[in-house]
């Protein structure tokens, strides 16, 4: 018996017919060539698909493990990279061992490209990649099941309810264990969903979670065989800011955001093609867990990510304006903050940049952008009794890079 089979990645016995069964997909290949030729693609549909299979089975032909897989994906991940970032950078690998396996918790920006990017820095260090936690809210289509279990991806079941979802969670929970204890790295985001308003905290429900498979023990002892690692990353430019300040701004003025069944695949193809500038990970250090609280837990992985997120200019930039522009949303930031915007110069290219980006979007959603950008800023030097993590709302009237550690990686 195999108490994983529905969640877990595909086994290298399973590799090939999977990729044998997507080949023979219409659906897939049709979702490829419409990828990979948007702008002809309405024209001449059947010889784009004749075109996309013939590619995709020579590219495919030779791969029948997990590791040929990743290897294939390897390929891709480089040429994204080279298309799609400016600098690539890294920080605190130093503090992981080859000889340990880690629980990486992860803040949450983009759907497929924060686990493909501490997938990518791990890899080129000479650590094993990631089993990769992700939501079968993504899955709605059973072809985008079978790429991501392809790709070491495992499925937490967000849709149920009750009991069966107890058991579910239990059952991922043992799973997440049973990696760890095997020498496998697993990267989890921090909570639910990502972090549309560019505020980083960790869900305790996901702490609980992991603690299941290790009752009755306390938290801190069920937690600790997970080496639990805080990962941070930060983008220069989110390609998906302004769906994500879209989002936010119906929210507010609409009372809900509805969901279509394209928008989950538009986030993940703008985050995966979209420009990215200047994208950094940093690796923190393994929590040292002396408190059974999951708040203060949830705490500790938070000081650390929000500490360790390498500040881009486009985050200073963003509460330079938003000084200028809604001044009742920033608060006071401590002396280390002022210090640091005070000193701040922008690049000139890259300011016209980002005010070209922020023009280009509907006006009631600006400030939502702007405060998505600022808000790393302000939950790391915000001053006094103010929660940065307690985001006033906005009002329904209102219409040089930072010098810290960080290791350049070739791309």
């Amino acid at each position: 018996m195999d108490p994983f089979k529905d969640i877990r990645p595909y086994n290298d016995d399973e590799i090939r017919p999977v990729l044998d069964s997507l080949l023979g997909n219409q659906e897939f290949i049709r979702s490829i060539a419409s990828f990979s030729y948007p702008r002809v693609y309405r024209w001449v549909p059947s010889l784009l698909c004749w075109a996309a299979r013939r590619k995709l089975t020579a590219q495919l032909k030779n791969v029948n493990s997990v590791k040929s897989m990743q290897a294939v994906i390897a390929v891709y991940m480089d040429e994204m990279i080279e298309r799609t970032t400016s600098t690539l950078t890294n920080s605190g690998l130093e503090n992981l061992s080859k000889e340990k396996s880690y629980l990486f918790i992860s803040n949450h920006r983009d759907i497929a490209m924060d686990p493909a990017f501490v997938n990518y820095m791990l890899y080129h260090a000479g650590f094993d990649t990631l089993y990769i936690a992700i939501g079968d809210n993504l899955l709605k289509r059973p072809f985008v099941t079978d790429l991501m279990r392809l790709n070491k991806s495992f499925i937490v079941k967000r849709s149920l309810k009750g009991r069966e979802l107890l058991k579910s969670s239990k059952q991922l929970s043992e799973y997440i264990h049973h990696c760890v204890s095997g020498m496998k790295n697993v990267w989890i985001a921090q909570r639910e969903g990502r972090a549309k308003d560019g505020v980083d905290r960790t869900d305790t429900a996901l702490l609980k979670m992991l603690g299941m498979a290790r009752r009755p023990e306390s938290l801190a002892d069920a937690l600790k065989p997970l080496h639990i690692v805080p990962v941070s990353i930060s983008y220069e430019f989110d390609p998906c800011d302004g769906l994500k300040g879209s989002e936010l701004y119906q929210k507010k003025e609409l009372g809900s955001y509805q969901k279509d069944e394209q928008s989950d695949i538009t986030s993940i193809v703008t985050g995966m093609v979209g420009f990215k500038g200047h994208v950094h990970v940093a690796f923190g250090q393994e929590l040292k867990l002396d408190t059974q609280d999951d708040d203060d837990i949830a705490s500790l992985i938070d000081q650390q990510v929000i500490h360790n997120y390498r500040m881009q200019q486009t985050n200073l930039m963003a509460l330079q304006a938003l000084r200028k522009q809604d001044p009742d949303y920033v608060p006071e930031l401590d002396a280390d903050g002022e210090k640091l915007l005070s000193a701040f110069v922008p690049d000139a290219d890259l300011q016209a940049k980002f005010d070209q980006r922020l023009e280009a979007l509907d006006v009631n959603v600006r400030l939502y952008v702007l405060r998505m950008y600022a808000n790393p800023v302000i939950s790391r030097y915000a001053l006094g009794s103010r929660d940065p993590f307690a985001v006033p709302e906005i009002d329904a009237a209102e219409t040089t890079a930072v010098a810290q550690d960080a290791q350049p990686t070739d791309k």
